[in-house]
């Protein structure tokens, strides 16, 4: 990976964690000012000793830290990452955080994950009524599929129709293999030669395939000439457009994939290129480029299902999508801690890994796409009930509401301290797994 392509990446990945930190510590200092509660400090990312700028308005500072790990609110009489004994140790305020009613302080603790939710609902109605939804319907790839050497292993074949997975048939084709994963799937019926077969899934597919990070079986299509590009190797040879390219050097490759594998096998050098055109055979002879690049683009022969959405139809489709992806998420965490082939130490990453799911380009499509997720991971991930988290504030206002008995500043602060040490041992775990994929498995 070059240089660029990586400050590439790093650019999306900070200003995506910027917009949904901000967005996050203002779903908590709204309420917080409604309330008449007072805000000592905003900030983006963290501080501590120094602060690359800050500027105070009224009673909060607002700022912006040198650390990258997030950003936090600092609410006065609130025991939080501060760890403001001294503040906690005097009588209580009015205006504290401690001094309000348990409802008002839930709203305060719940205001991060409602933000994030509703932002990525936003975003996905935004996306919906801008770009549309385009898929290809799992029974419009009539050519079957393509299928890497892990789906051979297995029993697969090019040309195999995948008809359902465990009998489950999957409407759009580039879900397959997410199905797969996310259900364990034990069994695909396929239609081969006109005859339904049943292909059993063994142990360890899930786990090698999840090793691969890519799809095992792709929309297996002629390679039909669309356009060729001047000065190339196909332009030497007068390849002309419609002609379907069926051989090299004797050896015949019925489907796009495939022939593309081949070729990259010959860089630079001169093949035997099996070519139908019209009814007749031909065979010529073009000398690849050093990027074993021929110099064509071939024809997309599939029929997409495209929906468009008016603003309105927008927004409750960009709730059920935002509800799938959620649900989607936690079936994968799931799978970590009940599957025999799925492996934490594989599967669990930090900022190295969702920095890699940014696009080497920039693309505003694809970047709001993953930041709406990524805002779906950071309100599951903060509502979980651990200290610290605003899920553990939560449980114990939850607590404090149903028996009317609050817990004690000192359990908070114990509390408080826990669940930073889980936070910080869960936080190095997970970066410390990108770096040593990133030495040892490059």
């Amino acid at each position: 990976m070059t240089t660029e392509v990586i400050l590439v990446k790093a650019g999306q990945l900070l200003l995506s964690l910027s917009i949904l930190v901000v967005l996050h510590e203002l779903g908590h200092f709204i309420p917080a000012k409604l309330f008449k509660t007072r805000v000592e400090k905003f900030y983006l990312f963290f501080d501590p000793w120094f602060s690359l700028f800050k500027v105070k308005k009224g009673e909060t500072e607002y700022g912006i830290g040198w650390l990258p790990l997030g950003g936090y609110v600092k609410i006065s009489g609130m025991i939080d990452e501060s760890m403001d004994k001294e503040q906690m140790m005097k009588p209580p305020q009015p205006w504290e955080f401690r001094a309000k009613p348990a409802w008002q302080r839930l709203i305060i603790m719940i205001g991060g994950v409602t933000v994030n939710i509703l932002l990525a609902f936003f975003i996905y109605a935004m996306l919906l009524w801008h770009y549309g939804d385009t898929y290809l319907p799992t029974a419009n790839a009539k050519y079957g599929v393509e299928v890497d050497s892990l789906g051979k292993s297995i029993g697969l074949r090019d040309g195999d129709k995948i008809l359902s997975l465990d009998n489950h048939q999957v409407e759009e084709f580039e879900k397959i293999t997410g199905y797969l994963i996310l259900h364990e799937v034990k069994s695909i019926q396929v239609e081969r030669n006109g005859q339904q077969m049943n292909i059993a899934v063994p142990d360890g597919f899930i786990n090698a395939l999840l090793k691969q990070k890519a799809p095992f079986a792709v929309p297996a299509a002629p390679y039909v000439v669309d356009s060729v590009a001047p000065g190339t190797a196909a332009a030497a040879v007068s390849l002309q457009k419609n002609d379907r390219l069926v051989a090299v050097n004797g050896q015949s490759f019925p489907y796009m994939i495939g022939f593309k594998r081949e070729i990259l096998k010959h860089k630079g050098q001169e093949i035997a290129l099996g070519v139908i055109r019209g009814n007749d055979t031909l065979t010529l002879h073009p000398k690849l480029s050093d990027k074993g690049v021929l110099g064509i683009t071939g024809q997309d022969p599939f029929e997409y299902k495209v929906k468009k959405y008016t603003l309105l139809e927008s927004f409750p489709a960009g709730f059920h999508r935002g509800i799938d992806k959620l649900v989607s998420y936690v079936q994968q965490l799931r799978l970590m801690f009940v599957s025999k082939e799925v492996k934490m130490s594989e599967s669990l990453g930090g900022f190295g890994s969702i920095a890699k799911l940014f696009p080497e380009m920039w693309d505003w499509g694809m970047f709001w796409e993953l930041t709406a997720f990524l805002s779906i991971i950071l309100a599951f991930m903060n509502i979980l009930p651990i200290p610290a988290l605003d899920g553990g504030h939560v449980l114990f206002l939850l607590y404090e509401i149903i028996t009317g008995r609050k817990p004690s500043e000192k359990f908070l602060e114990y509390a408080q301290i826990v669940g930073m040490v889980i936070l910080l041992g869960l936080l190095l775990y997970a970066n410390g797994l990108d770096i040593w994929r990133s030495i040892f498995h490059k």
